[in-house]
């Protein structure tokens, strides 16, 4: 898992990604467009509260893909449990989206991982 200057500079610009998590009852690939997030200086994936297929396989398998345009990487999901981590990292995405809703309805009920490029 090696995150080049090139890299970096495509997960940067590429809001949308798609990953590619491991099913953790079928054990088969799943493949699903995403957004990711910029926050402290590292790569998240969340979404709107809610449960999520995507997060639940990723507990099971934290080892995905995150396909950017030119790159597939294999990268390694960290999920977020910490309230006051969960805290500090929707304090720093959520206010930036007008459709998000509360904050706090974010840090209870949503999904949260790190993308760990290295």
């Amino acid at each position: 898992m090696v995150a080049t200057d090139e890299v970096r500079a495509a997960l940067d610009q590429q809001m949308t990604v798609e990953i590619t998590t491991i099913g953790r009852r079928s054990g088969q690939p799943r493949r699903i467009e995403t957004w990711r997030y910029l926050a402290a200086g590292r790569y998240w994936l969340t979404g709107s509260p809610g449960s999520r297929d995507w997060y639940a396989n990723l507990l099971a398998h934290p080892e995905f893909t995150l396909h950017l345009t030119g790159h597939d990487l294999r990268v390694r999901a960290r999920p977020v449990t910490d309230p006051d981590e969960r805290v500090r990292v929707f304090g720093a995405i959520v206010p930036g989206l007008s459709w998000a809703g509360s904050l706090q309805s974010w840090i209870d009920g949503s999904p949260l991982v790190e993308i760990e490029l290295d």
